[in-house]
């Protein structure tokens, strides 16, 4: 009998679940999804040594998921090392899995994936109502995961990074006024410091185009001695994602839509001992890129440290659910100061 391309993955989800360990069968099959994955060889077609601005690229693929639940990954942080990842949608899921590498460590493609709804704080699905499914940050703060949704503007916590699927939500505290949010452009970005920096430990937020009167971004310092800074912006550009280096400095990943086909995105990195309550932070590009480069919609970024003492900067992007956009996965090294 000749299979449908759809019913093969559904065949697939299904073997790849009973390899899933878990409490209840049923559970783990519905929350098994196949994600088949093909490589990306070079990200700019010009750079003989791989270089754009400050990084290097590495490696990365593109991938599709055997259902529709697959689309809108929005944020996502790398878990257990560099060989785990957790991720969220704009739709309401939690997505995590495992990233396999090839021999030299270069990303090729994840396996045992599984993706389930980010439960409420009554411990219910919202993957029905987009107004409260919106997540679009998403960190990880010690024992637990704080997510942040658009929309219906809030920030809820999770217990068990590496298992937070059954988790109910909890409420975290924000300084940012509701009356400043705009409604599809609010808190993009969750980064939490690392123990030892100048700055200190802190769980900083950006929102993605949340103005102030003189058009700078709205951001905060969550936690009772933080509160509202500010972040420089440039016209096209939107914050979409950020994360700390190990010394304590913050990179945001920036994107520009200026219509169909002309789309961009950009890596700034912030001082971070310039981040405090009151203050306005810039700083310079580290890459810019746009579609000449094997970019898309991209939304999500992680630093880490590889074995060798290397900063990676990962990126991901966000297919919206349309047929003309893709899934992206990405990792860049971090070498020198790029351009301004």
């Amino acid at each position: 009998m000749r299979l449908s391309r759809r019913r093969f993955a559904a065949l697939a989800a299904a073997l790849v679940a009973a390899a899933l360990p878990s409490g209840n069968g049923a559970q783990a099959e519905d929350r098994a999804i196949l994600v088949t994955s093909s490589p990306i060889e070079q990200f700019d077609p010009k750079s003989d040594d791989g270089r754009t601005g400050a990084l290097r690229f590495i490696g990365g693929f593109r991938y599709s998921g055997s259902d529709s639940r697959l689309e809108g990954v929005s944020a996502f942080r790398l878990v257990g090392g560099r060989t785990r990842f957790l991720a969220v949608t704009d739709t309401g899921y939690w997505f995590a899995g495992d990233i396999v590498r090839d021999a030299e460590g270069r990303p090729t493609g994840f396996a045992s994936t599984a993706i389930a709804p980010i439960l409420s704080s009554e411990g219910l699905p919202q993957t029905r109502r987009k107004g409260l499914a919106d997540a679009e940050g998403l960190a990880i703060d010690g024992d637990r995961v704080l997510v942040s949704f658009e929309q219906k503007h809030r920030i809820s916590a999770y217990a068990d990074p590496r298992a937070p699927f059954d988790r109910k939500a909890g409420p975290v505290k924000q300084p940012i006024p509701l009356g400043e949010m705009r409604t599809n452009q609010g808190i993009e970005t969750i980064a939490v410091a690392p123990e030892g920096t100048p700055g200190g430990a802190r769980t900083v937020i950006v929102t993605e185009q949340s103005l102030d009167a003189d058009r700078n971004i709205f951001a905060a310092i969550l936690g009772p001695k933080g509160g509202i800074f500010k972040v420089k912006r440039e016209e096209p550009w939107s914050v979409t994602d950020g994360a700390f280096m190990p010394g304590g400095d913050l990179l945001l990943l920036e994107r520009r839509y200026q219509g169909f086909g002309r789309i961009g995105m950009r890596i700034r990195r912030i001082d971070g001992t310039a981040i405090r309550p009151g203050a306005l932070v810039d700083g310079p590009v580290l890459m810019e890129a746009a579609t000449a480069q094997e970019i898309d919609n991209m939304e999500g970024m992680d630093v880490s440290v590889a074995p060798d003492g290397t900063t990676i900067v990962s990126l991901i992007s966000d297919d919206n659910g349309s047929f003309f956009q893709r899934n992206l996965y990405l990792e860049f090294a971090l070498e020198g100061a790029g351009p301004s």
